[in-house]
């Protein structure tokens, strides 16, 4: 299949029906699924989501971890013009109310295995019509029931390029989560350009979260180019290094966190051989974990930076520049170059004014890939996108020979005595120690400097260290201002679905009572 040629989400799977229908679409649980298979359920899916009113750019919700009901649906919106919202199964019952509400979802779809939290928001919900569970529930219909009493042949509405086929929720860790409006022009920006070298025989793993566009976009992506998928409900260390080796995976997307997992679960005598290729990216990785990874698989790496709002990938650190131990080594420290119809610039947050090679500042990303705006939400739409076709990351970096250096979340920066210091710079140096196993640097209230680091570190299984031994090792890489003054130590670190550590949960404890944050 040719992915240059796919222009909507329904697109995907009506190619593919057409040019290779009992071909293997996705492997899930032992379920072998085809293209034909698939585009007869999507097919019925729209006839049952018409029938419940979801109209042209209305709005339907899924809430459940990896499934095929997610794809069947998905395909099923892009006939009929609808959009997905795909709820995030890890947040708290009043969360996962307020994304369905304010998506203003008509049908909500969900497992069985979230039975108590729908009984904990169901009175809350304030737009949906029908409620649907995959499995069985004593008072809603289930999902098969619901799917199979409808007709395969579905009479498919017009989708234009502005349309909305995918409303992605950030993961709020700066407040309600809002919803990044993605269109089929979106997608098809990201797939006319980006290289992922996936053809008709590539099988590509799918274990990030569907509800985050790692998950989703990446899935989606990988179906485009003709890809056989091999999915997992909910990511597993073990299991995932075993199902390369059965299903010959040769293609997939890992946050760091998961390829920090692989190095530390035992591996030998599992064949990784058919891997060809494994994107990274989401959140920081140290060049520690990173270069065993690339010993663990042996096969291509390369890195990918971007945001739910700009439908994933805007940057790519290719294969050839991932170079430990030889000249291009630095490189590894970099998210890549800004991909075909991309462009970059790092701006000034106070005077915004655009910054020259080697200063820190906000990245903005302007092309085609950046969201529509925000659902309902005007003034932050405004905000993230100031116009010319820019949007701002929120992420502090800089850009040296063209290639981006992320440093941080702007929000997470510390400013300890006047001077910036960035966490991501600290933890890629504690990363090197050999007795720890995960990290995480705040900025915590201090008399004197205004806020000091404080790191947060999990130590490996096995080992020891003391908190005097991580700062004399901190000292020993790093300016004394930038050295965490202070370690505590943790059993594990909070982080979101696309492996980022949550920051404000760690900081909130040393904050709490005090009228300034920094």
């Amino acid at each position: 299949m040719d992915i240059r040629k796919i222009t909507s989400v329904a697109d995907i799977i009506l190619t593919g029906a057409a040019e290779k229908p009992e071909a293997e679409m996705i492997v899930f649980e032992g379920q072998r699924v085809t293209w034909q298979e698939m585009k007869d359920r999507a097919g019925q899916a729209a006839n049952a989501m018409a029938s419940d009113g979801v109209g042209n750019q209305e709005r339907i919700a899924y809430l459940d971890k990896n499934g095929l009901e997610y794809f069947e649906l998905a395909f099923g919106c892009g006939f009929i013009n609808a959009v997905t919202v795909a709820v995030n199964w890890r947040l708290a019952p009043p969360e996962m109310a307020y994304i369905i509400n304010d998506s203003e979802a008509k049908v909500l779809v969900i497992h069985e295995d979230f039975s108590e939290q729908l009984a904990t928001f169901e009175s809350d919900l304030e737009h949906v019509q029908r409620i649907v569970v995959i499995g069985n529930h004593d008072t809603h219909i289930s999902y098969d029931d619901w799917r199979n009493a409808q007709s395969t042949d579905c009479e498919m509405t017009p989708a234009g390029g502005g349309d909305v086929s995918m409303q992605l929720y950030t993961s709020g860790t700066t407040g309600l989560p809002k919803g990044a409006q993605l269109t089929n022009d979106n997608f098809q920006a990201l797939f006319k350009v980006v290289k992922w070298q996936m053809t008709d025989d590539s099988r590509n793993m799918v274990v990030m979260p569907l509800f985050h566009i790692a998950g989703s976009g990446w899935a989606l992506f990988g179906m485009g180019c003709g890809a056989t998928s091999i999915m997992m409900r909910d990511f597993d260390p073990v299991p995932a290094l075993q199902l390369i080796e059965s299903e010959k995976a040769t293609h997939a997307i890992f946050v760091p966190a998961i390829l920090g997992f692989f190095l530390l679960v035992p591996s030998e005598g599992i064949d990784l051989s058919s891997m060809e290729l494994i994107a990274y990216g989401a959140s920081p990785i140290t060049q520690d974990v990173l270069v065993k990874s690339m010993e663990q698989f042996g096969c291509q790496y390369m890195q990918v930076y971007g945001l739910s709002e700009t439908t994933g990938a805007v940057t790519q650190l290719d294969p050839e520049d991932h170079d430990p131990g030889g000249p291009r080594e630095h490189l590894l420290r970099s998210a890549g170059k800004a991909i075909e119809g991309v462009e970059l610039k790092i701006v000034d947050e106070e005077t915004g004014d655009s910054l020259p090679d080697g200063e820190v500042g906000e990245v903005w990303i302007k092309g085609n890939q950046n969201m529509l705006g925000y659902w309902k939400l005007p003034e932050a739409t405004d905000e993230a996108l100031p116009g010319g076709g820019w949007f701002r990351s929120g992420d502090a970096a800089y850009i040296e020979d063209g290639y981006l250096y992320i440093h941080d979340r702007v929000k997470d920066m510390i400013i300890s005595g006047g001077e910036n210091v960035y966490p991501a710079e600290i933890e890629n140096a504690l990363m090197g120690h050999e007795a720890i196993a995960d990290v995480g640097v705040i900025g915590v209230p201090d008399d004197k400097w205004g806020e000091v680091g404080k790191a947060m570190v999990v130590v490996a299984p096995g080992s020891e260290v003391t908190e005097e031994e991580i700062i004399a090792f901190a000292r020993e890489r790093l300016a004394g201002f930038k050295c965490p003054q202070t370690v505590d130590f943790v059993e594990a670190l909070p982080r979101n679905p696309s492996g980022k550590i949550l920051k404000r949960e760690l900081r909130d404890p040393f904050w709490e009572g005090r009228e300034r944050q920094v």
